[in-house]
Parts: structure tokens; C-alpha cells; sequence
């Protein structure tokens, strides 16, 4: 005969079967991927504050032109009272008949129904309204163009500005380590009387001045990582690191002139600015069209009730024709206007224009800034050959007694300036490069999946403090309102 199952034993066993999967599932988990620059860019472009408010803009001004439009299109009013009335009267004609005054009281109540139609058959003024929306469309298109461009720079900057602080941050604490044991070395030497004091001195003042540099690099590190977070709204506690065998190599095309030629063409605030020029000759031709006659066709119905007892019963009237107007003389207004506008246009030009210098200026300088990155690279790495070189050197020198501490400790730190300065130099070339795209009109998500091939699968983590709100609902955006329909 078999026992009954205890209860307890039955609830321990469904607990057991409930928790396996989980425990499964957490056997085979691994650590969580570290981001790489494409995700977190495809974040940006999803969750970027300003970006949104740049699309929300251009939906705006596209909602405008339909705005304008309207005022070409049929327009029906309706309107409609109903009023009650009371009329006190004690009048009498001087040669009224006994009997037949007209003095009295009266309520009564009266309706009005009154529908109306318009149609503009010629209107210059709205018709030029329309056409500057149009322009101002395609203005605000270049304008979040430029805008994407922007986020994605400014996300690729972000995330190389995390590495090349890590990079530093591990020299930093190289450094440190290098110089902590060389004052421990020189505390041993000087107890046992091989060394003054003031070698020992000096050693700790460089320690103290590498704890300090370590310190302030670990704190740009922090920074970094949470610039990236106010971009796209997301923590990363990893990202994807920068392999050592990325190519270093000039622009392409390496023509400046080349360069300049696709700015032109391509960079979207030039495109804007000329963009402005028309909107701005548009608003000309909107003031100078307030001269114009306009033409209108008309259709109207009105009805009238009234039980008055004078008069009772209810009378309508249609109309239809054509009304035409013509502005004579508004007190100067519409010439000037015309001037303010005017003026207007020329400033726009002269914005075209230095627009354009100053997208030309960025390029060359961007260029030739890519074009010296690729050498200081190539230089900042045999910098670090040659001055471990020179460490080796001096440190074997202060062993036979023709070095001092002062000179050990200053190897050591050019040393772990010359690994610093190859961090720098390597993502100064990545974000000078990805800018030179910027100002030509030609990054793209297809530019950062280019760079995005060039990350090495290692990563570089930070832990950041824990807010005491709630982190999510202090990023987030928000809904946006819904449309009526």
C-alpha cells in the first residue's frame, strides 16, 4: 500500500519543477554583449530628443502648406438665430382714425438661417502663400538632414571620446603602478642607506602626480559614458572596443577640391541656406501680390421666420455672382512690406553665402587634419618603441649609478604620455574622419557600419552610480499627442 504524498513535500516538489527552467536557462546565460556603435547609433535615431523634435518640425511645417491651400479651395459657412423679441409701442398718428391706433404691445419670436459658399477665382496673394510653403518644406527638409547628420556625429564622437578615455584611463593606471613600484623600490634603498632621502621625496611626488592623473582620467570615463547616455536615452554598462589593426589611410577621394565639390552639392545646411533664399524671394512675391485685384465667385441662401403680428410668416432670398476687390491705398503698408522683405531676401544671400565659406573652410581643414592623422598615428606608435627604449635604457642606467630616481620616474612618465597621445591620435582620425563626411553631405548609417566593421569584439566597461529617481521614466521622451481625426 503506497503512503500518501505530505503536503509539504508536494508543495516543495512543484517549486522544485517551477524553478528548472529558470535554472536552466540561467546556466546557459552568458554575460551580457557589450554594444557596438551601430546598435547604439540605431538607438539614437530612435530615441534622440532632438531628432524628434526636428521631425515633429518638418511634420508641422508640411501640415502648413495644406493650411495655405485651403484658402484656395471652396469655402461653406452656415450660420443660424433664433430671437425673442418684445415691443413696447404707445404711438399715435396726428390724423389716426378713432379706433385704429397703432399703440400696443407685441411678443414675438424670429428665425434666421443663412448658408453661404465662396470660391477664389483668382487670389495672388494665397496663391503665393502656397509656393512659399512649398519652399519652406523643402527648407526644413535639409534642415533635419542635417540634423540626423549631426546625432550621428555626435553619437560617433561619444562613443570614440569612452575609448579614448579608457585607453588614457589604462595609462593613467600604468603609470601608477609603474611609479608606485619604484617608490617602494627607493624606500627599500634609502632604509638600507643606498640613497638620500630626496629620492625617496621625489618618488612620492610623482606617485601623488600619477594618483592624481589616474583619478582624473577614471573621472572622464564616467563623463563620457554618460554624454552617450543623454544621446539615445539608454545606459550602456559595456561598449565594443577599437581593434589594433584598423586601417589608417587618407580620405577618398585625396583631392581637397573633390572634397569641397560634394559639400557643395551635398551638405545640408548649405542646401538649407539656399533653401532660405527662395522662401525669403517668396515672401517678396507675397508682399507684391497684396497690389492684386482678387476675384471671388459667390452662392448665398438666407431664410427668414418671424410670428410677429405685424409681420408673420417667413420670406427667403437667394443670391449667386462674382465679387471683386481691389486694394487702392492702405497707408503705405504694402510697400513697405514690400521693402521689409526685400531686405529680408538680402540677408538670407548674404547667410547663403557665408554658409558656403564656411562648409568650404571646414572641409579643407578636415581634410588636411585626416591626411596629418594618418602620419601622427604612424608616429605617435613609434613614439611608444622608442620611448620604452629610452626607459630601459635609463632605468639600467640608475642601477649602475649613471641615472638618478628624477630621471626613471620622468622616462616613465613620457612613456605613458606616448600611449596616451597613440589613443588620441587613433580616434582623432576616426571622429576627424566621420566629420570630413559630415561636412561633405555624405555620412550616413552606412558610413558608421563602415567604422562599425573596425571594432575588435573586446569591450570597455564602466559601472555608473545608481540615480535616486527613476532613471527610464527621467529619459524618456514621451508620447506624442495623438492626431484628431
Amino acid at each position: 500500500m503506497m503512503r500518501p504524498t505530505p503536503p509539504c513535500s508536494l508543495a516543495k516538489r512543484q517549486v522544485r519543477r517551477a524553478l528548472l527552467p529558470a535554472l536552466i536557462a540561467s546556466a546557459f546565460a552568458g554575460p551580457l554583449q557589450a554594444a557596438d556603435l551601430l546598435t547604439i547609433t540605431r538607438d539614437a535615431l530612435d530615441n534622440n530628443a532632438e531628432l524628434a523634435a526636428a521631425r515633429s518640425q518638418t511634420s508641422s511645417v508640411e501640415a502648413g502648406r495644406d493650411v495655405q491651400r485651403a484658402d484656395l479651395l471652396p469655402q461653406v459657412n452656415a450660420s443660424a438665430d433664433v430671437t425673442h423679441n418684445r415691443q413696447y409701442q404707445a404711438q399715435r398718428g396726428a390724423g389716426a382714425v378713432s379706433g385704429s391706433g397703432t399703440a400696443g404691445d407685441d411678443l414675438y419670436n424670429t428665425a434666421r438661417l443663412s448658408l453661404e459658399a465662396t470660391q477664389a477665382l483668382f487670389d495672388a496673394r494665397n496663391a503665393r502663400e502656397v509656393e512659399q510653403a512649398e519652399r519652406q518644406i523643402d527648407q526644413q527638409t535639409y534642415q533635419l538632414a542635417a540634423t540626423e547628420q549631426q546625432v550621428l556625429i555626435d553619437i560617433s564622437s561619444a562613443y570614440f571620446e569612452i575609448l579614448r578615455a579608457y585607453e588614457v584611463l589604462d595609462a593613467r593606471r600604468a603609470q601608477e603602478r609603474a611609479i608606485g613600484r619604484q617608490l617602494e623600490q627607493a624606500r627599500e634603498q634609502f632604509e638600507v642607506g643606498l640613497i638620500a632621502i630626496t629620492e625617496v621625496e621625489e618618488a612620492q611626488a610623482a606617485f601623488d602626480q600619477a594618483r592624481a592623473e589616474r583619478i582624473t582620467a577614471q573621472s572622464s570615463l564616467q563623463v563620457s559614458f554618460e554624454a552617450l547616455e543623454r544621446l539615445t536615452g539608454h545606459r550602456y554598462p559595456s561598449i565594443d572596443s577599437l581593434g589594433d589593426e584598423m586601417p589608417i589611410q587618407p580620405p577618398t577621394p585625396d583631392d581637397r577640391d573633390q572634397w569641397v565639390e560634394l559639400a557643395i552639392e551635398n551638405n545640408p545646411l548649405v542646401l538649407a541656406s539656399q533653401a532660405g533664399v527662395e522662401v525669403s524671394r517668396s515672401s517678396v512675391d507675397v508682399a507684391r501680390a497684396e497690389r492684386l485685384p482678387t476675384l471671388n465667385a459667390f452662392a448665398n441662401y438666407q431664410l427668414n421666420d418671424s410670428d410677429s403680428d405685424v409681420v408673420e410668416g417667413h420670406n427667403s432670398v437667394s443670391q449667386v455672382g462674382v465679387r471683386a476687390s481691389l486694394p487702392l491705398y492702405t497707408g503705405g503698408r504694402t510697400q513697405a512690406s514690400i521693402r521689409q522683405n526685400t531686405y529680408q531676401l538680402e540677408a538670407s544671400q548674404y547667410d547663403f553665402e557665408d554658409q558656403r565659406r564656411d562648409t568650404v573652410q571646414q572641409v579643407r581643414s578636415l581634410f588636411t587634419q585626416v591626411s596629418n592623422d594618418v602620419s601622427t598615428v604612424e608616429a605617435r606608435a613609434q613614439a611608444i618603441v622608442s620611448n620604452q627604449s629610452a626607459l630601459d635604457a635609463t632605468r639600467a642606467g640608475y642601477q649602475v649609478g649613471t641615472r638618478n630616481i628624477v630621471d626613471v620616474l620622468n622616462a616613465e612618465q613620457n612613456l605613458s604620455d606616448a600611449v596616451a597621445d597613440h589613443a588620441s591620435a587613433r580616434y582623432d582620425y576616426v571622429i576627424n574622419l566621420l566629420s570630413l563626411r559630415q561636412q561633405s553631405g555624405t555620412l550616413d548609417v552606412r558610413s558608421v557600419e563602415e567604422v562599425n566593421a573596425w571594432l575588435d569584439g573586446g569591450s570597455v566597461s564602466f559601472t555608473l552610480p545608481e540615480d535616486a529617481g527613476d532613471h527610464d521614466a527621467a529619459m524618456q521622451i514621451g508620447e506624442p499627442p495623438r492626431l484628431e481625426e
